[in-house]
């Protein structure tokens, strides 16, 4: 490590800030769990026999499929939010699981779910490039 002038280290979250985050996290979830619900109910209640015409059944099923993998990426973040709930309750929240230095709040709120403070998660996709992925 490097003497001299040390990078400076984000606080950790105050109690204020964990329960904020809570219930954002909480919010997040009910809402895409929500969304989940009305796809799977609005595609139960789909008429496939309805659309005669070729041309049509193949818009209907490039919509589906594209409504399919929103509902899969929504699902991958689904787990990620109980992930950030758990931490929140584990009292991990917030720190980054590479270095265990605190996240801070500023990148919390733009993305709750990370796990990687910005200094590692630049190494990350540093490495991830230079690996051709």
């Amino acid at each position: 490590m490097l003497q001299g002038n040390p990078t400076p280290i984000a606080e950790a979250l105050t109690a204020d800030e964990l329960v904020a985050f809570r219930e954002l996290l909480e919010r997040r979830r009910v809402e895409l769990l929500g969304e989940a619900g009305r796809t799977a109910h609005d595609m139960g209640d789909s008429e496939a026999e309805g659309f005669p015409d070729p041309t049509d059944r193949g818009v209907m099923e490039s919509e589906r499929n594209l409504e399919l993998r929103i509902r899969d990426r929504e699902r991958k973040l689904i787990s990620k939010i109980e992930e950030a709930l758990e931490r929140i309750e584990d009292g991990s929240f917030g720190l980054c699981e590479e270095c265990e230095e605190p996240i801070g709040a500023k990148r919390l709120r733009v993305r709750p779910v990370t796990t990687l403070c910005i200094r590692c998660k630049e190494e990350q996709e540093q490495a991830e490039k230079a690996s051709g992925r």
